[in-house]
């Protein structure tokens, strides 16, 4: 699915907007002993998108931003990554999932179907 937009081309951060894309990563250990995305290689995930944002150039203002976040309630999916504006939830599994969320999503505004977190599952 490509991101729409008025020109048809990925959409563009709004004028107020420091960022044109913003990626949070649930980074959440639970401390009473549930399962939570830190439990599934989250923090590798997150390392992982950082590195091959700068890599490819697209990190900074205008640009994209990797963020991680507390919990994000929907350790049933786990681990989870949220891109905002689109409000697109990705479960991933490896670095090679990473790699294709930040080249098809973040650098060129296709959103990974495969990776799409199911709506029904949350915490």
């Amino acid at each position: 699915m490509t991101l729409p937009s008025a020109t048809g081309a990925a959409p563009a951060a709004s004028p107020d907007s420091y960022y044109e894309r913003h990626i949070f990563f649930c980074l959440n250990q639970r401390e009473n002993g549930e399962d939570s995305c830190a439990n599934h290689r989250a923090q590798q995930g997150f390392d992982r998108c950082k590195s091959q944002v700068k890599a490819a150039g697209l990190a900074g203002p205008g640009k994209v931003r990797v963020n991680k976040a507390g919990c994000l309630d929907r350790c049933a999916a786990g681990p989870v990554a949220v891109v905002y504006p689109e409000a697109v939830w990705y479960t991933y599994v490896d670095v090679h999932d990473i790699d294709e969320i930040v080249e098809s999503h973040l650098k060129n505004g296709q959103v990974v179907e495969r990776l799409l977190t199911p709506a029904h599952l949350g915490r």
